[in-house]
């Protein structure tokens, strides 16, 4: 069975065999993922390269010229707790419009 291709056919014969030994399937949003897996079993989440990409960006200041590098497990850990609580709860909106109401 060819794993590495990317069509139908080949998550068909995949699913069939995984079907029953897993609860859940955890899954981006490929449109093929939702017509073969029922609807109870399918979780479906943002892709992990888009999520990756977009903590890079927040988190510059992780970067080097070639790689991502901290020093500090703590400071990574702080980072990412405070890029999560602005970018993904919608915590910056809150702090933006009460700043902005001093203007107005």
């Amino acid at each position: 069975m060819d794993y590495w291709q990317s069509d139908a056919r080949t998550f068909k014969k995949l699913y069939e065999r995984l079907k029953d030994k897993a609860e859940r399937f955890y899954t981006d949003d490929w449109e093929v993922y939702r017509k073969i897996i029922p609807e109870d079993k399918l979780i479906q989440s943002i892709r992990i390269e888009q999520s990756n990409s977009n903590v890079r960006h927040y988190l510059g200041r992780m970067t080097t010229k070639n790689k991502i590098v901290s020093k500090s497990i703590e400071m990574i850990d702080i980072s990412l707790r405070i890029s999560c609580c602005l970018n993904e709860y919608g915590f910056y909106e809150i702090f933006q419009s009460k700043f902005l109401s001093i203007f107005t």
